[in-house]
Order: C-alpha cells, then structure tokens, then sequence
C-alpha cells in the first residue's frame, strides 16, 4: 500500500481532530459492537484519542450515509491511500464510485442484505481506485451505523486484507 502524511493539497489531513468526525468514529465503534457483539478497535482515552486510533487503524474503514446516492462520510488513512484520495475528495464521492459498473448489482445487493440483517460478515468483491487499480477485498464485514437513538445513520465496511490485480 501507498504511504503517506503529505497528499494532493501538500496540507498533512487530520480529519479526525474535527468535532464530526469524533462524534462518527463513535457511532462507527458503537454500532460494530451493537451488531457483531465484539469491539472492532480495542482503544481507550478521550473520544479524540479513539477518533485519532481509529483514523490510524491497521485496517481499512469507510462508510457512507444514508442518501438515495449514498455519499462516503469516512475513510480511514487506510483507505484513503487504497483510493487515493484526499479527505475532502474521498468524503465528496458517491460510494457506488468504487465499484465497476459491471459490480455494481452484487454491491447493491450487499448493501440490501446489511440494512435487513444489521450485518454481513465474509464479503469480498472487487473495487477500483480513482486511478483505475483494481483490488479484491477479502473477508469484509459491512455494518449499519447506528445513531445516538439506534436509528440508521448509515452503514459501514471494513477489511483487514486486499490484493491489488493486474
């Protein structure tokens, strides 16, 4: 994977510092527990530390909301340098961007099957970088975000493992 502390704008991007994204990277951690019934990070400290822990995590984590397009609203360091792109860039995309056309119905399906059950565990699939690369996740789960009322913010997924395809 691509490293990096400096991207696009040459501004190092800390999203996490941002008073959002600190009260999102909770209901991200709440709502994988709620559903799964363990801890995706095990990460204690103010709910700033936990948002930086969870934006430097040692996996990649994206969600998106709940628009009839929905549009990312999170991505970890982690997946921002799988995709390539910027907070702002990443956090401005359709989600169904990262799928190929022809991928587009198992994604649709995914995502229908995770807002009935609460979850999907063992996804994979393949996904496409802004610069074209192609990669196959391997034992995702997607998750809906739950609010602070346990209504439907969004959905989620995350992944431990991918491979770049030529």
């Amino acid at each position: 994977m691509l490293s990096w502390s400096v991207f696009m704008s040459g501004a190092i991007e800390l999203p996490w510092q941002e008073e959002r994204v600190i009260l999102h990277s909770q209901r991200l951690l709440y709502s994988f527990k709620y559903w799964l019934g363990y801890s995706l990070l095990e990460v204690s400290g103010t709910p700033r530390e936990i948002a930086a822990a969870l934006f430097e995590a040692p996996f990649v984590l994206v969600s998106h909301g709940r628009e009839s397009d929905p549009i990312f609203n999170y991505g970890n360091r982690r997946a921002l340098e799988l995709w390539e792109l910027s907070w702002q860039e990443f956090t401005q995309m359709p989600s169904r961007k990262t799928a190929e056309t022809m991928a587009q119905e198992e994604r649709n399906r995914l995502l229908a099957e995770t807002t009935a059950k609460g979850f999907v565990s063992n996804y994979s699939g393949v996904r496409i970088s802004s610069t074209g690369k192609r990669f196959k996740i391997e034992d995702g789960i997607v998750w809906n975000v739950l609010n602070e009322n346990n209504q439907q913010w969004g959905q989620a997924a995350v992944f431990f493992n991918c491979q770049f395809i030529e």
